[in-house]
């Protein structure tokens, strides 16, 4: 098989394809709001803590929506939970495009429409992940979530320039781009409507939620492998990947440039960067070494960061950007493949949720993060975000070194709880084990 059709292979089956051209609509829409949201907030009021307050939101609704949303996944039909998640994306997008076509958008909308996204998201995340080893089988889970993410990253390079683009025009402005994500929101409705009703994996009778998500938490308290894991990407993604919030205040009030599209440009650099690895990656991430990959790109992704912090003009900032998002792509395509390999089926999306927790803590530190920039400076707060990413990388490589054969390979053979002190709506380890 050639490395072309390798690195494709997943896209082969039919199911995969069609939650494939899901995720690429819904990708497109978010991608083209989260640039959208922020020129919005900055134009409404000047500030970086209003950009921050707005991605506040955002997370803290995520915070709380996710864990409940890796619940469902686990114990729902992943179509149903997708089906629902979107339609709230879409309403939203549309929402907010009326009110500024309308003349009449403040900002107190901007913080409803990121709560609504952001409850959305914390349902649509784990269900999407958690359905894709549904699909494709563990054998080629890392290429599935490779493609997934390549996805993600190709409607970066595409969607910050378009909305930017959109809203520059007279006849579309921020109002008609948002209404055109809103379109693309509702595409991505359609696909998930075709894809397969895959029965859960999880049968049993009615249990208490929250108990439930105690249980995913416990059980990832017990497996050091995930615990290192989830913990080094959460302070990664909170910190480091805070750098996007940054962005239209970085281009507009230290590089000088006004126009909009310019953040557009320096946004969709960063996913030169994303899909070049991307691509790369594809055939080789489910292959020995990419615990390696993962915390070179890892490491390259928080440097990047304070790289970019004091980069001198725009020009060298696109650089920097490039690079970020191939070491942003690398970190999550790897880090999500290897939490799922180390995972058993009954708690998928459990552990998907505690993973992507990480973007609701990235919403929650833009605030802060927004506030400290304003008191020391925008250049000085975003070299703390990129340091602290690095040295979440740097424990999480010297703690795991010796065992990443281990990590590589699959559910390790740790000894599992004792049945009694398991939470009364666990499945059994043994159970459920995946063949070695």
């Amino acid at each position: 098989m050639s490395k072309t059709s390798t690195a494709f292979s997943s896209l082969k089956i039919p199911d995969y394809r069609r939650l494939w051209w899901a995720g690429t609509f819904s990708f497109m829409a978010v991608q083209m709001q989260f640039l959208l949201r922020g020129i919005l907030a900055w134009d409404l009021t000047g500030r970086d803590g209003a950009i921050g307050l707005i991605y506040l939101v955002f997370g803290f609704t995520m915070l709380i929506a996710t864990p409940l949303g890796g619940v469902a996944a686990d114990r729902l039909s992943k179509r149903t939970v997708m089906l629902w998640s979107q339609l709230v994306l879409s309403l939203a997008a549309v929402g907010v495009g009326a009110a500024v076509v309308a003349g009449v958008e403040q900002f107190w909308m901007l913080a409803v429409a990121g709560f609504l996204q952001g409850s959305a998201f914390g349902f649509y995340g784990p269900a999407r992940v958690a359905f894709t080893t549904e699909l494709v089988g563990r054998e080629q889970l890392g290429n599935a979530i490779t493609l997934s993410l390549l996805s993600m990253n190709g409607t970066r390079v595409i969607a910050p320039s378009f909305a930017g683009a959109l809203a520059g025009v007279a006849i579309f402005g921020i109002g008609g781009a948002y209404v055109v994500a809103g379109g693309l929101s509702v595409l991505s409705f359609l696909a998930v409507l075709r894809l397969p009703k895959v029965p859960p994996a999880n049968r049993r009778g009615s249990t208490n939620p929250f108990v439930e998500i105690w249980d995913g938490v416990c059980y990832v308290a017990e497996r050091k492998h995930l615990r290192r894991l989830l913990i080094s990407s959460f302070l990664v993604i909170m910190f480091g990947f805070n750098y996007v919030v940054f962005i239209p205040a970085l281009v507009k009030d230290t590089f000088n440039l006004d126009n909009d599209s310019w953040v557009g440009l320096i946004s969709s650099a960063s996913s030169i960067g994303a899909v070049a690895v991307g691509f790369w990656l594809a055939s080789r991430a489910d292959q020995p070494g990419r615990w390696r990959v993962m915390v070179i790109t890892g490491t390259i992704f928080g440097t990047g960061v304070v790289a970019l912090a004091i980069a001198p003009d725009f020009w060298i900032g696109v650089v920097v950007v490039v690079i970020i998002g191939g070491g942003t792509s690398g970190y999550q395509t790897l880090s999500n493949a290897i939490a799922l390999n180390l995972a058993e089926p009954s708690h998928q999306g459990r552990v998907q949720s505690l993973l992507q927790l990480s973007f609701a803590g990235f919403g929650i530190a833009a605030l802060p993060l927004g506030l400290l920039a304003e008191a020391i400076g925008r250049r000085q707060a975003m070299v703390v975000m990129g340091l602290v990413a690095t040295v979440a990388i740097v424990v999480y490589w010297v703690l795991e070194g010796s065992d990443a054969e281990t990590i590589e390979g699959g559910i390790p053979h740790e000894p599992a709880p004792a049945p009694s002190e398991r939470p009364p709506s666990s499945v059994s380890y043994e159970s459920t084990r995946f063949p070695r």
